[in-house]
């Protein structure tokens, strides 16, 4: 579900927007004069979202390695996974 809101409602009801972003782990989108202006999201869902886009652009970066034959030890690679999956989980990666 897509949480829409009137740009005035960040000033007026802060608290309860915090509230719904923690709760839901979704953003909300703000409006000014009937257009979409800003997103707002908790910093949790924030660190996730972006450690997940990090480990998207590495593996996006493997894939291409491979098509130009850089490679790496299966060791290498097995460690390097573990790391990225660790610090993804944690919120950690930006």
């Amino acid at each position: 579900m897509m949480n829409i809101k009137p740009s005035a409602a960040i000033r007026k009801n802060y608290n309860e927007i915090s509230e719904m972003c923690k709760r839901t782990k979704e953003p909300v989108y703000l409006t000014k004069n009937g257009e979409g202006d800003l997103v707002v999201m908790d910093m949790e869902t924030y660190a996730r979202r972006e450690s997940m886009l990090k480990l998207r652009e590495e593996l996006l970066q493997s894939e291409a390695d491979i098509l130009y034959g850089k490679t790496h030890s299966v060791d290498d690679t097995a460690a390097a996974m573990r790391k990225v999956i660790a610090e993804a989980a944690n919120g950690k990666r930006a």
